[in-house]
C-alpha cells in the first residue's frame, strides 16, 4: 500500500471559536442570551435563596439584641423582595417572548446539555 494514498484519502474539518460557517448567526445569538439569561437566572435564585437561609439563622441566634434582630429581618425582607423580583422578571420575558414569537428563551436543558460537555 502506498503511504501517499492513504494520506491522499483523509479530509479534515477545520472548526474554531464563534460562529460555525453555515450556521445562522442570529439564532447562535440568540441561543447565547438565552444561556446567559437563564444561568444568571438560576444564580440569583440560588444566592437569594442562601440569603434567606442566612437571615433566618441570624435572627434565631440574635439573642433578642434588638440591632441584630432588626439587621436580620431587614436582610430575610431583602431576600424575599429579591425572589419575587426574579420570579416578576422570568415571567414578564417570558410572556414577551412568547408574544414576539421567539419562543422558550430560557432553555436550561441545552445549558446543563453544553455544559456537561
Amino acid at each position: 500500500m502506498d503511504p501517499k494514498r492513504l494520506l491522499a484519502d483523509v479530509t479534515y474539518q477545520l472548526e474554531g471559536p464563534g460562529v460555525a460557517l453555515g450556521s445562522n448567526p442570529t439564532l447562535t445569538l440568540e441561543k447565547i442570551i438565552s444561556m446567559v439569561i437563564g444561568l444568571l437566572t438560576v444564580v440569583a435564585f440560588i444566592y437569594f435563596a442562601i440569603q434567606l437561609i442566612l437571615a433566618g439563622y441570624a435572627y434565631i441566634v440574635s439573642e433578642g439584641d434588638k440591632n441584630k434582630m432588626e439587621t436580620a429581618r431587614r436582610r430575610l425582607t431583602e431576600g424575599i423582595i429579591g425572589l419575587i423580583i426574579i420570579v416578576v422578571a422570568v415571567g414578564l420575558a417570558s410572556l414577551i417572548a412568547t408574544v414576539t414569537g421567539l419562543g422558550n428563551i430560557f432553555d436550561l436543558e441545552a445549558l446543563f446539555v453544553k455544559l456537561s460537555l
